[in-house]
């Protein structure tokens, strides 16, 4: 047995992970810089987590009572003091990636990869949905919580292993997947891919490395979810199960049709307030296309949307490709972006520079999460209208979950 350190244990990449390896019988401890909202989970396992600046004493402190393995995050810089601190010390260091396939190779798991620009967690979800509903065991780690269950389960019966594969990083090129399920490839993440040509090369090679890839799947109009992407993502699922199972096309989609949703995946967080994860200008258009489709079924007033970007240095790549990203929507307030490893040498972009970029930016004003806003939804909610958080980072996120909680 080791006793693992998960740097960066409160993050959707590497909890899950955490948990899975608490749930094959190592100990498991870690660290994060704030406490977010998978902390709650961790505690209640009895995962020891340390939260504050990430200095490396704590780290020390759990080497010198038994701690041989440090796992880490992309995130983390070639200087951070804890991975100094655990090459100093002598213990093994590795990728979240590399923990990973040793734990893909000790159990003899077929990993079942859902890639994509965006889209991957919401389809990832769905597989799992699917596996649930049939009852099928299945090994699995996804990036948000499950009305239905936990976010990563261990499952020695099962010969697979349902992840979420980020091309961050090129993080999905570690990998050798049973199945590939591809949702989108649009240009992103220009820090790590300098050219569209690179990024789809990328995707080129994940795919060579993959036994089966399932990917531009037509829509299949049997299926009746909300939203023309979220359909297309089902799609894709429907065509993964077919490699997977026997059951019938029927059953398929009524369950994909049932699927319950996931958290921050247009997601109810209140009567007629939504929060969604996005950052991607497709997959922005994408979602105020579906929510635009609920406004119609459900006869709101109007549609007002919060929008909070994801990365500044994202922000100069994508602002040209606003354009009619936000058309379908009556009022949207522009927050400031969520920072995240940026370019120190970039000014920041604010509201007032990228509102500018939109085709209809006369539905737009710059605005703060705060108690101005706040009232400005309430009335909106209170005059009929659906509220949508597209929230690319935690702040936003947290903001309106603590504005309309019940």
């Amino acid at each position: 047995m080791s006793k693992i350190y998960f740097s960066g244990i409160n993050g959707v990449g590497i909890s899950p992970l955490a948990e899975i390896a608490q749930d094959m019988g190592e100990e498991v401890c870690g660290s994060d810089m704030r406490r977010g909202e998978l902390a709650p989970e961790l505690e209640k396992r009895g995962i020891e987590v340390f939260y504050g600046e990430q200095d490396g004493e704590f780290l020390k402190k759990k080497i010198a009572e038994g701690v041989d393995w440090f796992v880490y995050t992309s995130a983390l810089r070639p200087d951070h003091p804890e991975l100094l601190a655990a090459r100093e010390a002598g213990i093994r260091v590795t990728k979240r990636d590399e923990w990973l396939n040793e734990f893909l190779n000790k159990y003899d798991l077929k990993m079942l990869a859902v890639a994509g620009t965006h889209g991957k967690t919401t389809t990832t979800s769905m597989l799992i949905w699917a596996f649930h509903e049939l009852g099928m065991p299945l090994n699995y780690a996804v990036g948000a919580s499950l009305p239905w269950g936990a976010r990563s389960n261990f499952d020695p019966n099962s010969q697979y292993f349902a992840y979420e594969c980020d091309e961050f990083d090129r993080n999905f090129l570690a990998f050798h997947p049973y199945v590939a399920s591809i949702v989108s490839v649009d240009y992103d993440h220009a820090d790590i891919y300098p050219t569209v040509e690179d990024y789809q090369a990328a995707f080129a090679q994940f795919e060579s490395q993959s036994e089966i890839v399932v990917k531009n799947t037509t829509i299949d109009e049997r299926i009746t979810l909300p939203g023309e992407l979220r359909r297309k993502d089902a799609s894709v699922v429907l065509e993964t199960m077919r490699h997977l199972c026997d059951a019938s096309d029927e059953e398929l989609i009524d369950i994909l049709n049932r699927f319950p949703g996931a958290e921050r995946r247009f997601e109810e967080v209140s009567q007629h307030v939504y929060t969604d994860y996005g950052h991607h200008p497709e997959e922005i258009k994408a979602t105020v296309q579906m929510a635009a489709e609920l406004r119609e079924r459900g006869n709101f007033k109007g549609f007002a949307m919060v929008y909070e970007p994801l990365q500044n240095r994202r922000q100069y790549e994508c602002r040209k490709d606003y354009g009619d990203v936000f058309i379908g929507v009556d009022k949207l307030f522009w927050v400031p972006s969520f920072l995240l490893r940026e370019d120190p040498d970039q000014p920041v972009l604010t509201p007032e520079d990228l509102i500018p970029y939109m085709n209809n930016p006369e539905i737009a004003e710059p605005a703060e999460l705060n108690e101005e806003l706040s009232q400005k939804l309430h009335q909106l909610r209170e005059d009929g209208w659906m509220i949508l958080m597209e929230a690319g980072g935690a702040t936003g996120d947290e903001w309106i979950r603590e504005v309309f909680k019940d």
